[in-house]
């Protein structure tokens, strides 16, 4: 009787590890975030992904008066919060802090504010801290002083896409030096406002954006923590290169310059927004760069490495974006964002418990 136990809970034994390892060959789904949305009560968080062409890179053809119907369509669907892909003074200035790793990164995507810091006499921490107190106690109709003081404030932080919202929502006579913005700083800021020197969808769409929404300011959501020299950048740059140069690569770089020639107004502009946000260019997109790297056969393995800095950069993002929508939950949040980003945005979003996704078609179609 003892053997055939024995030989009973064997089989039992083997069973089940044969169970076990079955399962280890597919995808376990325990918990799938994606599908427990709420709350069952109250206003939904939404958040729109608008991918967008980098405009500062934008032909000869491009006029920023096109961006008129875009412009309004957006601010028809009243979002609360609108982020941008632009690095925050914060992050800059711990970046500084690195220059071995991140000299590159802040060269490339940090704006200066030591001219600021020199005209207030505040670093970005403090001049962050400063932001956050004022605005905490923010009135609905502050005097034109204390709009030039946080101006001067936010490009103290580093955060001069909000100086210029401020900038912005300033009756135009009141748009001169005072309360901590000297004649350096204001030409600054004139300069952003009428599109003087670099163009970017940051000053043309989401800062004219929030300033007519009465928002106070914009949410900086990229992230740039990820990057690092590579070892053998000459090796690397030939490496992504070679699996960029594919077809689908071709047709979207064809697509682009049909696209782009005909931004002269509002119709191509329009044209343009809808042919990057169709959600059949996230697989365009995939097959020419992400995919491709992806499959890149170098021994070091370049192109794993661009995919994992990818991936790592978007997670990041999101993080930053639903921090933002959690401090204000119930509400609409426009995200503004290089196109190629969208469909991971979207992708990692909607994982979260408390976020919707709307498809973009609410505002261009």
């Amino acid at each position: 009787m003892l053997r055939r136990t024995t030989g009973l809970a064997g089989l039992l034994l083997a069973a089940m590890l044969c169970a076990a390892s079955a399962g280890a060959q597919e995808p376990v789904r325990i918990f799938d975030t994606g599908a427990l949305k709420g709350p069952a009560q109250g206003v939904p968080n939404e958040v729109l992904v608008l991918g967008t062409a980098h405009l500062a890179y934008m032909p000869a053809a491009f006029r920023p008066a096109a961006l008129q119907e875009l412009n309004a369509r957006l601010a028809a669907w009243k979002p609360r919060i609108v982020a941008i892909e632009r690095l925050s003074g914060m992050q800059c200035d711990v970046m500084r802090r690195y220059p071995q790793r991140y000299a590159d990164t802040v060269k490339s995507y940090c704006w200066d504010p030591a001219p600021a810091r020199a005209a207030t006499g505040l670093d970005v921490p403090a001049a962050t801290a400063e932001i956050e107190r004022l605005l905490a106690g923010w009135p609905a109709d502050p005097a034109p002083a204390r709009r030039r003081r946080l101006a001067a404030l936010f490009l103290a932080g580093g955060e001069p896409v909000s100086a210029l919202v401020q900038w912005l929502r300033l009756p135009a006579a009141e748009r001169r030096a005072g309360d901590g913005l000297d004649a350096t700083l204001v030409a600054m800021l004139d300069d952003q406002r009428v599109g003087r020197g670099k163009r970017s969808e940051d000053t043309l769409i989401a800062a004219p954006l929030a300033a007519t929404l009465g928002l106070e300011r914009v949410v900086a959501m990229d992230d740039h923590t990820a990057d690092a020299p590579d070892a053998d950048p000459k090796a690397a740059g030939a490496a992504i290169m070679q699996a960029w140069d594919n077809p689908a690569t071709a047709r979207r770089k064809a697509d682009d310059e049909r696209l782009h020639a005909a931004t002269g107004d509002a119709a191509g502009i329009m044209a343009l927004y809808r042919a990057i946000n169709d959600p059949g260019q996230a697989r365009l997109a995939y097959d020419s760069d992400f995919g491709a790297a992806l499959e890149e056969g170098s021994p070091q393995g370049f192109g794993r490495q661009y995919v994992g800095y990818w991936e790592t950069r978007n997670l990041r993002m999101a993080a930053n974006i639903r921090e933002a929508i959690g401090l204000r939950p119930g509400g609409r949040t426009l995200v503004i964002v290089g196109a190629s980003h969208k469909p991971y945005l979207e992708a990692y979003l909607d994982r979260m418990h408390d976020v919707r996704i709307v498809s973009s078609d609410a505002v261009l179609r």
